[in-house]
């Protein structure tokens, strides 16, 4: 997922650097919201991590 968010920021980079403000406004909140996802399900998965047996 953490893929996923690096490619769209880059691709809002490079929208932003052509003038295509629409299209990089669109790909950076798709990179905000794919972030904080991977962020809840990092800190949900600390949280209930593994107990060694």
């Amino acid at each position: 997922m953490l893929r996923w968010t690096v490619t769209f920021i880059i691709l809002a980079i490079v929208a932003g650097i052509f003038g295509f403000g629409g299209i990089a406004a669109g790909a950076a909140s798709i990179a905000k919201v794919l972030f904080f996802i991977f962020l809840v399900l990092f800190v949900i998965s600390l949280i209930t991590g593994r107990t060694r047996v």
